[in-house]
């Protein structure tokens, strides 16, 4: 292809935003937050669920985690696509076909008459889900001036962050007064009214172009991206099955290995799925680093927290929920001023501070015992969503500000897909160093709750060194300040 449309030549924040008004980019923008934050929130509500849904359904809790397993090894495949996707196909009709989806999805759970439809519903919930991240942050590098894209970003990461956050109060709330199907009844006809904003609100020109998708990138990328999902989230049964684990984790690089070297071969003719060119950027790629370390965290210690409460003190789900939602308050009034000290002042103000808070959040963990209150928890949780709160906001705009806007999509799928594996890798050492050392402990003739705190007390050392490092990243991370652009 020798030309190139008018958009892919344009400065950040221009293009399509010249054809719009400013409530018609409000709308937009505020359409796709919705949908995000709907979906994002979708994906932690069966945290404190799954305890119903193994009684009413009689699996053992290995099978029951299936519904996250499924639910991330779906968007660990779909994610990469979603590059050449966002110049493929117009941008309405991604958001139409991912709320559909999820409407789809959703409808498929609330009616599941076994285990095996729940987790069909669950997975064609996360085709939706995988589009509409990278949706929302490539529309808004695309519409909004620079000068604002640290405000709007900050917003932004509201969605990204708080979402998974109050996900465990919401679903705790609901399930102990209503039960664990009502989390996909009452998801419903939030997402048909989500749909109905969206074809009131989200008008935009269509930027798509015509390209043939390469099928053995597709194939390379399924097999890389899904085999080493699975096999991060099998370490925690290695011993029972170490030979599945080895061999996910073998075809999973090595596949990731030949879709790097095919994706390099293809950039040039620009049949590549995902363009690796924001890699060249040290910017973008400290900022992968220091996303993967920060939702590593935030999810790794959002599972076990809940676990060494109601089993180790007895706490009942509520109650544990209704102490995680400070810690999501806190972020929301947060990110939205941080965004704007981004503005104002660029990224090192708000990333390098906010690694310094994620990595005491971390820290303040390791202290925690058998007769920690709650309210230290709930403190706990707190410090480490501020932390959160200034690092997403810095890092969405300063990684996404090195790459060049015609790969904007693709810098976006990359984030995306990192902060996903993040998620599922800090996920894993979590639980996994939890389980087999408070395992050693018990068999060793330690209480239940000694030795579930004992093993979570070296998984939060671990999740602390690693936000530690986090803050040797942020002072790699360089932009200029946004208000100097324009």
């Amino acid at each position: 292809m020798t030309t190139k449309p008018a958009a892919t030549s344009a400065k950040p924040g221009a293009g399509p935003a010249g054809q719009l008004s400013s409530k018609a980019l409000t709308g937009i923008i505020a359409s796709l937050a919705l949908a995000a934050f709907m979906m994002i929130l979708n994906e932690t509500v069966l945290t404190v669920a799954l305890p119903g849904i193994m009684q009413d359904m009689a699996i053992s809790a290995s099978t029951g985690q299936w519904l996250t397993t499924g639910f991330l090894l779906t968007l660990s495949v779909v994610i990469p696509t979603t590059g050449f996707l966002l110049q493929r196909f117009a941008h309405r009709s991604l958001f139409f076909f991912a709320i559909i989806s999820f409407i789809v999805g959703t409808a498929i759970a609330v009616v599941a008459p076994n285990f095996g439809f729940l987790l069909l519903g669950r997975i064609i919930q996360a085709v939706g889900t995988a589009i509409i991240l990278p949706l929302l942050m490539s529309t808004t590098l695309t519409l909004v001036p620079v000068r604002l894209r640290g405000t709007v970003m900050g917003l932004n990461s509201i969605v990204i962050g708080v979402a998974p956050a109050i996900g465990p109060t919401v679903s705790g709330a609901i399930v102990h007064a209503l039960g664990w199907h009502y989390i996909f009844v009452l998801m419903l006809p939030i997402a048909v009214a989500v749909l109905v904003l969206g074809a009131i609100f989200f008008k935009l020109p269509s930027t798509a172009r015509k390209l043939k998708v390469d099928s053995a990138s597709v194939l390379l990328s399924a097999l890389a991206f899904g085999f080493l999902v699975y096999g991060i989230s099998s370490i925690e049964q290695a011993a029972d099955n170490a030979t599945m684990m080895i061999a996910s984790f073998g075809i999973g690089l090595v596949a990731l290995a030949l879709f790097i070297i095919r994706q390099v071969k293809l950039a040039p003719s620009g049949r590549e799925l995902l363009n690796l060119t924001p890699f060249a950027s040290r910017t973008f790629s400290f900022a992968i680093a220091m996303i993967m370390i920060a939702f590593g965290t935030l999810l790794g210690s959002l599972m076990i927290v809940p676990i060494l409460l109601e089993s180790g003190q007895g706490i009942d789900s509520l109650q544990i929920g209704i102490m995680l939602l400070p810690g999501g308050l806190a972020q929301a009034i947060a990110s939205p001023v941080f965004g704007r000290i981004y503005d104002k002042h660029g990224a090192r103000p708000v990333l390098i501070p906010g690694a310094i808070v994620l990595a005491a959040g971390q820290w303040m963990y390791v202290s925690v015992t058998t007769q920690t209150s709650l309210w230290m928890f709930a403190a706990c949780h707190v410090v480490l969503s501020i932390g959160l709160a200034l690092l997403m906001t810095g890092l969405m705009s300063s990684a996404m500000a090195s790459v060049d806007p015609r790969l904007f999509g693709h810098g976006s799928a990359i984030f995306n897909t990192a902060q996903q594996l993040g998620g599922a890798i800090g996920t894993t050492i979590f639980v996994t160093v939890m389980s087999l050392l408070s395992e050693v402990q018990m068999n060793a003739g330690s209480e239940v709750a000694e030795a579930l705190f004992s093993g979570a007390h070296i998984s939060f050392i671990v999740g602390a060194v690693l936000a530690t490092l986090g803050i040797a990243f942020a002072f790699m991370v360089k932009g200029e300040k946004p208000s100097a652009n324009r």
